[in-house]
């Protein structure tokens, strides 16, 4: 007896041990409330609450949760949840957890922290959280009054090149207790940026997000109780143009919008350490000055800055205002006050420049070797009035000038007149250029490379996605998509970054923004796009093509305001965000009703506006075909792609969960639609749609339209176009290419999707890097195709081709049934021609990783799946003999398996394995 209670209390006392080292390798980590990192001024009145869990071993599955939320961080070190406390809950949730505790107020702090079971045993976030309530009502901006300077100064222009100069404001304040804590809510419009002190708050550039400003306002917050002291402080601000005194001005308003000139309010709410408050808020006695520096920012122009201008300690208490305006109060923007749920731009990094020429005139051509979206920091020297520009361009001539045919009207021009002190380092303040080349002219000195460094500005995100193959030209084209995605995010998805353009247009990112998610943390942004898509809806239903509304482009069609639906099932698919399709269904249904209304015949949709734009001419001189046999019917096309959203909204129908009479609506109508679309546009005889172009049959295959015993006729009729009449090339535009590479590998053909994603040859996203694009084209022929018409930073033509990498080749994939890759769907097609490729995606559960790389004799595959998830996973192979898993027999191991469809596949809890077949 005793020799067995001795037994006993080894084991006991060594599984204690294996379970006390499994915890040592596990962790909880980057607990996120909306989806932000301890974000300050939020305004979602339930938020939710998310946590990866961090793991060394395999198999880790949370069983329940422990959610502690309290008003300080005293109570929360305490395990005292005044706020909230769930107690233990049985779930494996860890995404979206929606806050349930006491109502959050005005301004409440919130400290929050998570305890977990898994069945590893109990672990807890070491890291504390935090988030702040913002302004909750629009009536807590009581007595908080907007000013600014609506007048134009000397030097100014209300003109179609509309130039503008900084308003710089300022207010000296008298701190009478210790402070305690404090925080700034600050509006300026258009872009502000916030000093106090002398010192500038946060990191961010170009803030705050862009809006219609009639619809919404952002605001943002800082704590800044580190930078007040007991005494005199000063507040700052310099207040630049942005959308809102926008870069067209007196020029079309029937298409351009514009607010009026820049503004701002603000509140400095303080508690000092005694318990007492007080609210510091914009009035008239703030002072105002436009004669700084800054004499003109504008998006398209750039910006022009005189530093024999600069007011030396302007934002300090010593300096002596007398030559100042009292502040002017203004109109409010008129829309509603929201707390910013999306980050602001940044300096996200910086390339240096590799050569430097000088041209017969005398000026110096920098190349900075890559296309990119920033601005250019300089340093010079020189006497007071030297007078440095800086003309920036994304390609050159023949003799090795600047291409700036392209910019259209914008002048993309720099200007910065020296003080003559020594070494001065500049860089603009609220503009931005899309740039490769940068023309030098005025330098006081012969430059050097050193001189200038240039800045990398895009939405504070972060990268989630790595990708390299086998293949050179594929990896070149996704460093190509990096930059372009990266330097296009602009606090909303702009189309491109350098001419007189630069909207949020629809089309470029109805499936884009997908293949985005897998390189990029894009879920609050797109979030955020889909607010500024609802607010531009028209009272009817009508949803325009640019959104925020800056241009008005309400001309109706299916393909560009569809990206409404598209985007919000993005976001439930790849980030488990059920509140999108919640807040915005309304207002979705609101405009299929409308088009099905006003532009329904005969069952079929006869409202298309762009075609299948951008579909490669047959000539590489053409901007767009001529070729009837490459065009699409937009009928066609409109009715398809109708059918197709109403598949979604029934989707979003059966999420919400209450809506059986939205479904009956959404299946009559759809049934009648593809019952019209196939009678008119199926050709029995030849099995094919249509005139037989490749987004003809496309789309009704991709979407479920074309009758079963009819698919693999309709998929040969493509084929055949690919590889017989287009020589194994695209032909498609943006519609068409959305589905092109998924659905020619789901058919059976990985390799042909492989050779259009390889090909350098003209069309092809390999052509543009041939022909030295180190970002994507607006058209397949923008070297040839009067180039003038060609943005050289566009992302519209990438279509579906990231998601094929990261999907179909990677092999990683958000099971549907499971979304924000609960469950993880490893499928890679291994027959493409690839030997190896080696990609990662860091999803909201955790970083998922497929590493394979093929022999003739052999693939070796490592993947990783992280923490609190599974996957399922194929092999190329029926043979259980011919597997290894870390070295084991397959048939040895306790996973699962079975044959389906001529591959083994596999149930894999998280972990990392190697995987072998032979």
């Amino acid at each position: 007896m005793k020799r067995f209670f001795l037994h006993t209390t080894f084991i006991i006392l060594t599984l204690i041990s294996i379970s006390a080292k499994a915890q040592n390798k596990i962790g909880v980590t980057n607990l996120q409330c909306e989806m932000l990192s301890n974000p300050e001024g939020i305004d979602v009145v339930q938020p939710r609450l998310s946590w990866q869990i961090n793991a060394n071993v395999s198999d880790v599955k949370q069983t329940a949760y422990q959610i502690i939320v309290s008003s300080t961080l005293e109570n929360l070190n305490a395990n005292k949840g005044d706020l909230w406390d769930t107690g233990k809950v049985q779930s494996n949730a860890s995404v979206n957890i929606i806050y349930n505790g006491k109502r959050l107020e005005n301004r409440q702090n919130a400290f929050w922290k998570v305890i977990l079971w898994t069945n590893k045993g109990e672990i807890q976030s070491v890291d504390k959280a935090h988030f702040s309530m913002g302004i909750m009502n629009y009536a807590d901006w009581k007595s908080t009054r907007w000013i600014g300077y609506e007048k134009a100064s000397a030097g100014d222009s209300i003109s179609q090149y509309s130039k503008l100069s900084a308003r710089y404001l300022r207010k000296e304040i008298n701190l009478k207790k210790q402070v305690k804590s404090a925080k700034v809510y600050i509006m300026g419009m258009g872009l502000y940026e916030l000093y106090i002190n002398g010192n500038k708050i946060g990191d961010q550039v170009l803030a705050p997000v862009p809006t219609d400003y009639t619809k919404n306002v952002k605001y943002n917050v800082f704590d800044v109780t580190s930078q007040l002291k007991e005494g005199k402080n000063m507040l700052g601000t310099i207040l630049g143009n942005g959308r809102f005194f926008t870069m067209r001005q007196d020029f079309k308003p029937y298409k351009i919008k514009t607010f009026g000139y820049p503004k701002m309010a603000l509140q400095l709410y303080v508690e000092y350490t005694d318990g007492t408050k007080e609210v510091i808020r914009t009035d008239d006695t703030w002072k105002v000055t436009t004669n700084g520096p800054i004499l003109s920012n504008n998006e398209y122009d750039g910006e022009e800055y005189d530093a024999r201008k600069e007011l030396k300690n302007w934002n300090t208490t010593n300096f002596d205002d007398k030559n100042w305006f009292q502040a002017e109060y203004v109109q409010e923007p008129g829309g509603f006050y929201e707390a910013q749920m999306t980050p602001n731009m940044k300096i996200m990094g910086e390339v240096k420049p590799i050569s430097f020429k000088q041209t017969p005139k005398g000026t110096y051509i920098l190349d900075m070797g890559q296309n990119m979206v920033g601005w250019l920091q300089l340093k010079v020297k020189g006497k007071s009035g030297d007078k440095v520009t800086l003309k920036f361009a994304e390609s050159l001539q023949a003799d090795g000038s600047l291409y700036i045919e392209n910019l259209r009207d914008a002048r993309t021009t720099d200007v910065y007149t020296l003080k003559g002190e020594g070494e001065e380092i500049w860089e603009p303040t609220f503009v931005f250029h899309g740039f490769r080349f940068v023309e030098v002219s005025g330098f006081p000195t012969k430059p050097t490379l050193d001189n200038f460094v240039g800045k990398v500005v895009y939405d504070d995100i972060k990268t989630t996605g790595t990708f390299e193959s086998s293949d050179a030209v594929m990896n070149q084209i996704f460093k190509n998509a990096y930059w372009g995605i990266s330097g296009n995010y602009k606090g909303m998805p702009i189309d491109c970054p350098q001419r007189n353009e630069r909207q949020p247009w629809l089309g470029d990112r109805t499936t884009g923004a997908y293949g985005e998610s897998f390189l990029f943390d894009n879920q609050t942004l797109y979030a955020k796009w889909l607010d500024d898509i609802k607010n531009a809806q028209t009272a009817d239903g009508g949803i325009p093509d640019v959104a925020p509304a800056f241009w008005r482009y309400y001309g109706d069609n299916v393909t560009w305001p569809g990206t409404y639906i598209t985007v919000a099932e993005m976001l439930y698919q790849q980030f488990g965000d059920k509140k999108v399709i919640e807040k915005h269904y309304p207002s979705m249904k609101k405009w299929v009703v409308y088009m099905e209304q006003n532009y329904l015949v005969k069952d079929l949709m006869t409202k298309d506006k762009y075609g299948d734009w951008c579909v490669p001419p047959e000539s590489l001189e053409l901007i767009h075909s001529k070729d009837s046999a490459r065009t699409t019917n937009g009928e066609l096309i409109a009715s398809a792609f109708y059918y197709h959203l109403l598949q979604k909204m029934k989707k979003f129908a059966t999420i919400n969960g209450n809506n059986s009479d939205d479904i009956q609506y959404y299946d009559s109508l759809s049934e009648r639609v593809k019952t019209a679309f196939n009678v008119k546009f199926f050709n029995a005889s030849k099995n094919n749609y249509a005139n037989n172009t490749v987004t003809a049959n496309l789309l009704p295959l991709a979407f479920g339209m074309v009758p079963e015993n009819l698919q693999s006729k309709v998929f040969e009729n493509i084929v055949h176009e690919v590889e017989v009449t287009y020589n194994g090339h695209i032909s498609t535009g943006v519609i068409g290419t959305q589905f092109l590479m998924r659905t020619l590998s789901e058919y059976g053909r990985p390799d042909l999707s492989y050779k259009l994603a390889s090909n350098d040859t003209y069309p092809s996203w390999g052509y543009m890097a041939k022909n030295g694009a180190t970002t994507i084209w607006e058209l397949w022929n923008g070297n040839t195709a009067d180039p003038k018409m060609n943005s050289q930073n566009h992302v519209m033509l990438l279509g579906d081709l990231l998601i094929w990498y990261y999907e179909n080749i990677a092999g990683i994939k958000s099971n549907p049934e499971t979304p924000g890759f609960k469950q993880i769907i490893m499928k890679p097609d291994f027959e493409t021609g690839l030997t190896f490729v080696n990609a990662s995606y860091e999803s909201i559960h955790g970083t998922i990783k497929s590493n394979w790389k093929k022999t003739k004799n052999n693939l070796q595959w490592n993947i990783t799946i992280p923490a609190n998830t599974s996957a399922i996973v194929y092999l190329p192979s029926t043979k259980v003999s011919a597997v290894t898993l870390d070295n084991k027999n397959l048939d040895k191991t306790a996973v699962s398996y079975k044959v389906e469809n001529n591959k083994l596949v596999l149930t894999l809890p998280s972990g990392s394995y190697v995987l072998n077949v032979k």
